[in-house]
């Protein structure tokens, strides 16, 4: 070709090189499971979906504010309140396996139905008449809810700027803590005006959530996983995630007495102080609301300063201030008990970041895989803390689970760094 007088000769290779090299250019990357696109075309549903997260985590908070009247409806000790938590939280073991099918195949629909599935079992709750009733259906809203946490992750992760992957998991675990916020006020206020009979009626805002899911959705091109040539067994994957599996299990370990206490056994313990059932369970609104607003800002923070920063902030302030509540009573002890609420959970969308920034090849797989262990340690964890409650009290379980979760911060150090800056 003629340039400035001199012709240039390029070959056939080269030529189909320039050819495919603007091609790529020009042409929209295609979406494919375990690869991290920046879909800037999907901040809606990004934001959507985020959204159905609150309407199914709305359901899976209805337990705690409810305990205190089966305790005494149906005569149960604390231990069996806590084995409550376990038989919904149990199912959980199944998230793995479901977060590997859907890296490997589109499970949009049954991600779109699982706020439905989970409303209508949570829902039936108020009009159980028997312990193995209830056993039941919190074992069906806990399967439901392992079809939810097993697939979104990862289904959100790729949908999200993996240059901001740390603010949108905030985003995913934002929508989920404000339903757990407003589960407990929205149950404590249909029982309190209506009674406990009533509480069917909330199923609505599961299918309500159902429908935004499906329609925003129902835009995206239909995603194709890899084959399942190209996609290793399991086990292979799992192994693949050692380096990270014994300092998570450590967090999950130490964090999760403080989880349990404050997430099972709150409104009890403000009960047993005296506090009215609507109150205590505003409390636990208050105390999840202030961690949908610490979620966001810890995973944002963390795109800046690094995972391990804010994950080591988070184990050495909370337990700290953990015993401050205890000592504290009134509108004081509600302030206290909301900064507890935004630092603990300022760890959970930065360890979600973490794992899929360091597997991201099989990020359902991972995500699903620390979202389980996380629920079934609690599954353990809430019947010792129900068990000490029942030989010491409350009082002495929370304090026992704060210096639990001190013990836990030099496990930090153990984590990958991913795209961190503190150097441990």
């Amino acid at each position: 070709m003629p340039a400035h007088g001199y012709t240039v000769r390029v070959s056939r290779s080269q030529e189909e090189e320039i050819i495919t090299s603007a091609a790529e250019r020009i042409t929209p990357p295609i979406v494919a499971f375990g690869e991290n696109p920046v879909p800037e075309s999907h901040a809606g549903q990004v934001v959507a979906i985020a959204l159905g997260h609150a309407s199914h985590d709305t359901f899976t908070s209805m337990l705690a504010p409810l305990l205190p009247l089966f305790i005494a409806n149906l005569s149960l000790s604390k231990t069996e309140a806590g084995l409550l938590t376990s038989f919904m939280q149990g199912p959980s073991v199944l998230q793995p396996f479901i977060g590997h099918l859907s890296d490997q195949r589109d499970l949009r629909y049954v991600f779109a139905l699982a706020p439905t599935c989970t409303a209508l079992a949570m829902g039936l709750l108020g009009l159980v008449p028997s312990y193995a009733i209830l056993v039941i259906l919190l074992l069906l809203a806990g399967v439901s809810s392992a079809a939810w946490h097993g697939i979104g992750p990862g289904l959100y992760g790729r949908l999200s700027d993996p240059r901001k992957l740390g603010r949108d998991m905030a985003l995913w675990m934002a929508g989920g803590e404000l339903g757990y916020a407003l589960g407990p006020l929205l149950v404590v206020s249909i029982v309190d005006w209506a009674g406990l009979s009533k509480t069917p009626w909330m199923s609505a805002v599961g299918v309500l959530g159902s429908v935004l899911i499906f329609r925003c959705l129902r835009g995206i091109p239909k995603i194709e996983g890899k084959s399942d040539a190209k996609q290793p067994p399991i086990w292979q994957a799992l192994l693949s995630m050692r380096r990270m599996v014994l300092p998570i299990t450590g967090l999950v370990v130490t964090r999760s007495f403080a989880l349990c206490a404050l997430g099972s056994f709150l409104p009890t313990f403000l009960r047993e102080g005296g506090t009215s059932f609507w109150l205590s369970g505003v409390a636990l609104t208050i105390y999840q609301i202030a961690a949908t607003l610490g979620g966001f800002l810890g995973g944002s923070l963390s795109d800046r300063l690094g995972r391990r920063a804010i994950i080591l902030a988070s184990m050495l302030a909370a337990p700290l201030l953990l015993l401050v509540f205890l000592a504290l009573t009134g509108a004081a002890q509600l302030g206290v008990l909301a900064v507890i609420g935004a630092i603990m959970f300022s760890f959970e969308p930065v360890v979600l970041a973490l794992v899929q920034e360091n597997y991201a090849g099989n990020g359902a797989l991972a995500a699903a895989s620390y979202l389980s262990m996380l629920f079934i340690v609690r599954c353990f964890v809430v019947v010792i803390v129900g068990a000490v409650a029942d030989r010491l009290g409350l009082r002495w379980a929370f304090a026992a689970s704060a210096f639990v979760l001190l013990l836990g911060a030099p496990i930090v150090f153990l984590l990958p760094g991913g795209r961190d800056r503190l150097r441990a």
